[in-house]
C-alpha cells in the first residue's frame, strides 16, 4: 500500500489516458470519472472509489494499486483553484486509515468529485 504520510507529494495533472492502467480492476457497474498523474504515479477517480497507482522499480513494470472506497470516508476537504493560484487540493479522512492528501495542478474536477464523495457521506 502507498505510504501517504511519507510519500513525497508531486502535483497531479489531469490525464484521462492514465485511467487505462486500472481498467482491469473495475467492477461491472464502475465508471471512471477522471484520472491524474505525476511522472509515473497516478490517481483514478471512479463512481465508487479512488484508485492510487504507485509505479515501482526501474522499469516501472511493478505497480501497487491502492483502492480507497468512498464508503470508508468520514470527512473530506477540497480547496479549488483561484485566479492566481491554479492548484487545488483534496484531503480525505478514512476510517482506520487516516488522512490522504492529493495536490492537483491545473484543471481538475474537484466539484464533481466532491459531489460523488458527498453522495456517499450524506
Amino acid at each position: 500500500m502507498i505510504d501517504f504520510d511519507n510519500k513525497s507529494i508531486f502535483k497531479l495533472k489531469q490525464d484521462i489516458d492514465y485511467a487505462e492502467k486500472v481498467t482491469d480492476l473495475l467492477v461491472s457497474d464502475e465508471e471512471i470519472i477522471d484520472a491524474y498523474k505525476t511522472m509515473r504515479d497516478g490517481v483514478v477517480f471512479t463512481n465508487k472509489r479512488i484508485i492510487a497507482v504507485n509505479v515501482q522499480g526501474i522499469t516501472g513494470s511493478k505497480k501497487d494499486f491502492t483502492s480507497l472506497p468512498y464508503k470508508n470516508i468520514v470527512a473530506y476537504s477540497i480547496e479549488t483553484s483561484g485566479t492566481f493560484d491554479l492548484d487545488s487540493e483534496l484531503e480525505i479522512y478514512f476510517s482506520s486509515l487516516g488522512k490522504v492528501r492529493f495536490e492537483f495542478s491545473g484543471q481538475s474536477s474537484m466539484l464533481e468529485i466532491s459531489k460523488i464523495i458527498s453522495s456517499y457521506l450524506l
